[in-house]
């Protein structure tokens, strides 16, 4: 069975030191804290409501709506990292989903979630905010080395939902391009192979993705 185990949102915030040349403590603006939500939440096309987006250039929009992540992950977190106690929300996800994880999710796959409908639109990229995130220069790497991205999805139907909730896969329309291959071809930008172009072809990848691929 696959469950939302957990939902988060956050607020934009700016905090760290403007002077400090130490990239873990530097000065910025984030909505990356995301806060757990009791009770029923609002999914609408453009995401959540009540989350925020501080980067409203490479964040958000609809087809990265809402940021996955597999509730999985946080047992190979605390068994890498346990000085820094991650739990849902600490990779800034909105969902904290049990039963699926990048090997598992497609791209353009579609899901039911109570009277809500997703669909899986790109892998998530991780950036050097998940560094700063945890005052620890090696979390990235290793989010990168093991593909434990993460990944977003678009809103087709909008509606509420609760943590607990049951996700049901509806259509699987590429079950060969999983979120972990598509986030592998991104990270090894091989020029020229078949691969490459397949995936661009894929119509529910975000257009976002398509432009970065080499």
């Amino acid at each position: 069975m696959i469950v939302i185990e957990s939902i988060q949102c956050g607020r934009v915030v700016t905090e760290g030191d403007p002077l400090t040349e130490d990239p873990t403590r530097r000065e910025w603006t984030t909505a990356f804290y995301k806060n757990p939500i009791n009770g029923p939440v609002e999914m609408a096309p453009m995401g959540l409501v009540g989350d925020s987006v501080a980067n409203t250039k490479n964040h958000g929009g609809r087809d990265k709506a809402v940021l996955c992540y597999a509730a999985s992950h946080y047992e190979k977190w605390a068994a890498e990292f346990p000085e820094l106690g991650m739990s849902a929300g600490g990779m800034a996800e909105n969902l904290t989903i049990a039963g699926i994880d990048e090997t598992t999710v497609c791209i353009g796959d579609r899901y039911t979630i109570g009277n809500c409908v997703i669909e899986v639109s790109q892998p998530r990229q991780p950036c050097w905010k998940i560094n700063r995130r945890w005052g620890n220069n090696t979390v990235l790497k290793r989010v990168t080395q093991t593909g434990r991205t993460g990944w977003y999805v678009r809103v087709i139907q909008g509606g509420t939902i609760s943590a607990g909730d049951e996700v049901s896969l509806t259509a699987q329309p590429h079950p060969n391009w999983t979120v972990a291959r598509a986030g592998e071809i991104m990270v090894d930008k091989t020029p020229g192979t078949d691969s490459i172009e397949a995936l661009k072809n894929l119509p529910e990848l975000s257009p976002e993705w398509k432009k970065d691929l080499p």
